[in-house]
């Protein structure tokens, strides 16, 4: 376990998070924020309980399921020469998955098994009746994960992210969006679940193969969750998640703070790469100008010489505009 000074702070809500709190751009724990979910207090009494509830609510469905040899110590991440990965990922029905938990529960070197990112209302409608969480009127995509004892290499994700601790225990350790040049970040488009990943082992990192992450340590703050404990995770902080016991289940919130109409931003670090890291260093630099001008550092100043008509995509966009934008990309792409 990594020694780290900096604890997550903890904040008193009540049963509602404030709206306030919804948008904060730094991490917070909210105890208890879930006790009084009937799936929370199943999995306080046992990992057979939780299993019971909810199979009370599954219909036939399938999931995406990632199953590593007890080799892997729970890791799931790529092989040896990162050429592949050290898990194979089945589609299974769910009731398939949780008979499998309970039968590696009793193992005394269970394989690693994880369910993640199952949208709830599609694989078990009806839990969410009696376990949810009120977020203001947010339209936030609500997933479970399931598994056993794994390790989830540490990544980013673009929404805000409110993560629930249904049954077990989980640790997340997490890290500023600066520490990007200190994590060792894997490919970025070759990963094992979507996102880029850092490639040190948490467990037993290498001070001879990644020194900086010395460095990131010094930025970090851990997160150490039981069954109804909620974590706020803004948008774009990096966090490593560990599911400590032999039966976890979590729920999550994911929602954007921008307009549906939006693209997510790794499409133009994608396109970045094919039109702009192999230009002359010059060439680049001019290109950091003009993204800074017309996007990092956008004012109404800089545009006032165009007739608010005549802007085009320069304009605020719309959902109309947007897919004008769209076609003409594609059509570039494509050409």
């Amino acid at each position: 376990m990594l020694a780290i000074a900096d604890k997550v702070r903890e904040l008193a809500v009540g049963e509602r998070i404030p709206d306030e709190l919804l948008r904060a751009t730094t991490p917070y724990i909210v105890r208890g924020l879930a006790s009084s979910w009937p799936l929370v207090q199943a999995g306080r009494q046992s990992p057979d309980a939780a299993d019971a509830y909810l199979r009370r609510f599954y219909r036939d469905a399938t999931v995406n399921a990632m199953l590593g040899k007890p080799e892997i110590g729970g890791r799931f991440f790529y092989n040896e020469d990162l050429t592949g990965f050290n898990y194979m990922s089945v589609r299974a029905r769910l009731d398939g998955v949780l008979d499998e938990l309970k039968v590696q529960r009793g193992m005394e070197r269970p394989g690693a098994i994880y369910v993640g990112s199952t949208t709830i209302d599609t694989a078990l409608p009806g839990l969410r009746q009696d376990n949810d969480v009120d977020l203001g009127g947010r339209d936030a995509l609500a997933s479970i994960w399931i598994g056993n004892r794994t390790r989830i290499a540490a990544h980013y994700d673009l929404p805000d992210n409110l993560a629930v601790v249904a049954a077990g225990h989980r640790r997340f350790t997490l890290f500023p969006q600066d520490q990007l040049p200190n994590l060792y970040i894997g490919p970025i488009d070759f990963t094992p679940a979507g996102q880029a990943i850092s490639l040190v082992d948490f467990a037993a990192p290498d001070p001879v193969r990644f020194p900086r992450f010395e460095e990131a340590l010094g930025h970090a703050q851990v997160a150490e969750l039981g069954p109804g404990d909620a974590l706020f995770i803004p948008s774009m902080w990096w966090h490593h998640v560990e599911a400590l016991d032999r039966f976890n289940i979590l729920v999550n919130y994911w929602w954007r703070q921008s307009p549906d109409w939006m693209d997510t931003p790794t499409n133009a670090l994608m396109l970045a790469l094919l039109t702009m890291r192999e230009l002359p260093l010059e060439q680049r630099q001019a290109w950091q100008d003009i993204f800074r001008h017309y996007i990092f550092e956008p004012d109404e100043a800089k545009l006032a010489h165009i007739p608010p008509h005549a802007r085009h995509a320069l304009a605020p966009l719309d959902d109309d505009r947007a897919r004008i934008l769209r076609g003409q990309l594609l059509k570039r792409i494509n050409r």
